[in-house]
């Protein structure tokens, strides 16, 4: 029983944590684009042209 007196704080503290977490980057923009990342692996990228100088 007395082991609640410490899991349950613990429990709590780690839970408010990851919301703050989530809030964090739901108002930095970290979520506002779900559909490009994962498409962006299908294509291939541009080759670049070498600067001949």
């Amino acid at each position: 029983m007395t082991v609640l007196f410490i899991a349950l704080p613990v429990a709590l503290v780690i839970s408010i944590l990851f919301v703050i977490a989530f809030v964090f980057c739901v108002r930095s923009g970290q979520f506002d684009d779900l559909e490009t990342p994962p498409r962006r692996i299908l294509f291939d990228d541009v080759p670049q042209r070498k600067n001949k100088s």
